[in-house]
């Protein structure tokens, strides 16, 4: 694990994106995470909706954090600077 890279304990859905987001910090510098209910759905091998979304996330974390860290570190923003994953 990159010790450069941090991950803030707070969640949230997204009702606009249908997506849960979370935050990661390097160098200062904090960076959205985008996780989609597919992505989440596949992690978690359920069926994942916004009303289980956050639950879902909480078990699946830890991935969801080694996929965001090696997004970061291959510099793989979106045009608005944060990280989208599935």
């Amino acid at each position: 694990m990159n010790q450069n890279i941090l991950f803030a304990d707070r969640c949230e859905w997204d009702d606009k994106r249908q997506a849960v987001i979370f935050q990661a910090q390097q160098s200062g510098q904090l960076i959205d995470c985008i996780v989609s209910l597919g992505l989440l759905s596949q992690l978690d091998d359920t069926k994942v909706s916004k009303e289980n979304a956050l639950t879902a996330f909480e078990r699946v974390r830890f991935d969801l954090e080694d996929l965001a860290e090696e997004a970061i570190e291959n510099e793989e923003f979106s045009p608005t600077g944060e990280i989208v994953l599935g």
